[in-house]
């Protein structure tokens, strides 16, 4: 069956914000009990930034994927390239269960290293197959730095 780009942009967006939709289930019942109350880094924004910055970046992925997707699933590296991109998604997803759902800030520590690197090679192989796509990416790549960064400080001061 073949898909239309219409039909192929919107599942790209769904399927990107979904991730972060999972991940809210975790975080939601966390931002008012336990996140409220650890100790958190001067530079750390308000809690209400967060939903925002996420769902725009979850658009963002969906485009990219989408500019990558419409490359034609016939194309080896563009299903590779798509394979690496779901692979960072479920990465995203489980960062929010082990921080906010497990409360473990050092696990999730570990865990956004390889994320950090799964949104590198998303950008890496989207870049051989359009360079839009990769560049859409790079808002993520930057808040995911800096997510770090809030991460390792959170665990320090906790």
């Amino acid at each position: 069956m073949k898909i239309n780009n219409t039909l192929k942009f919107i599942i790209a967006i769904v399927v990107s914000e979904l991730a972060g939709i999972i991940g809210s289930i975790f975080t939601t019942p966390s931002i008012a009990g336990w996140y409220a109350e650890i100790v958190k880094p001067a530079i750390n924004p308000t809690a209400w930034v967060f939903g925002p910055v996420w769902t725009t970046l979850f658009a963002l992925m969906g485009i990219a994927a989408f500019f990558v997707w419409k490359k034609g699933l016939d194309r080896r590296d563009v299903k590779i390239a798509l394979g690496i991109f779901l692979g960072q998604l479920v990465l995203n997803t489980l960062w929010s269960i082990i921080f906010f759902g497990l409360h473990s800030p050092g696990g999730a520590l570990v865990e956004i290293v390889f994320l950090w690197f799964a949104i590198l090679a998303t950008i890496i192989a989207f870049v051989k197959i359009s360079k839009p796509a990769a560049w859409l990416l790079v808002p993520y790549i930057i808040w995911v730095s800096f997510a770090a960064y809030l991460n390792y400080a959170i665990w320090i001061l906790n």
